[in-house]
């Protein structure tokens, strides 16, 4: 008889994974129906995207030099096609936020799946604020930090995908890196993670910060103190939110606990 049972459970858990893994394989496949009708959209708009994408460069450059080459046959159409990805991406994201809460929610408690509203704008936010942040604020300053780097008789010589590349994996990078204080806030809400441990870990965090943005941003110190800089403001502003959370979470239990005694008492 145990050992039926134990057959039992362990029949219950494998079938429980591979619901899981069809349910992950459905929501995969939406996001890629998704993405696919995204590309074709972001193909025609993709003229209007790389005008956007080199007005930071042109800005810096002299109206002579004014110009990106490409080197190869398909190079042009190549640039298009990767436009069209990541403005799908872009464009898409709370669609694939989402997708990603409503693949954790069956684990999680009733009250904490209201959370879907919240964590799917918040996550929207952030990654598309990442974005703009490294558009509106790193790209000027950079590109023309590095324009006129060089000397007199050094003329930049730019390839359309180079460049293009460079900005949108930049983009990608700030977007994805500005969702820090999103994770840490969605982990105190669900307890995993407090206040005190998270100024217990700053130092740590800080020099996390640092060796991935020395990793991950341009080679210059530049570009690395303006990524570290908004995740370390990011990080410490994720602490006053868990902070309130805990008081909130606190509050709600004891309200929890006394409502229990008073019933109890009855």
């Amino acid at each position: 008889m145990a050992q039926d049972k134990t057959k039992n459970s362990e029949e219950e858990v494998r079938m429980g994974f591979f619901e899981h893994l069809d349910e992950l394989r459905a929501r995969l496949m939406r996001c890629l129906v998704v993405f696919f009708l995204g590309f074709i959209v972001g193909y025609f708009a993709a003229p209007y995207v790389l005008e956007i994408l080199r007005a930071p460069l042109f800005a810096a450059l002299p109206p002579d030099q004014q110009k990106l080459y490409f080197t190869s046959l398909f190079e042009n159409f190549l640039i298009h096609l990767k436009i069209a990805g990541y403005t799908s991406l872009f464009f898409f994201s709370p669609y694939f936020f989402y997708q990603l809460w409503a693949f954790i929610a069956p684990g999680l408690y009733p009250r904490e799946r209201k959370l879907f509203v919240p964590f799917v704008s918040a996550a929207t936010l952030f990654f598309l604020g990442g974005a703009c942040f490294a558009y509106f604020v790193l790209f000027p300053v950079g590109f023309k930090y590095f324009i006129t780097y060089a000397g007199p008789t050094e003329v930049p010589l730019l390839t359309i995908d180079s460049y293009y590349t460079t900005c949108l994996k930049l983009m990608l990078m700030f977007g994805l890196s500005f969702e820090l204080p999103v994770l840490i806030a969605l982990l105190g809400y669900l307890g995993v993670v407090d206040a005190p441990l998270l100024r217990a870990q700053r130092r740590n965090a800080i020099l996390g910060i640092t060796i991935a943005s020395a990793l991950f941003a341009p080679p210059d110190a530049m570009s690395m103190v303006m990524l570290a800089i908004p995740l370390v403001l990011m990080y410490e502003g994720a602490i006053v939110v868990v902070q309130w959370l805990g008081i909130r979470r606190s509050a709600r239990l004891a309200q929890e606990e006394g409502d229990t005694w008073e019933g109890r008492s009855r």
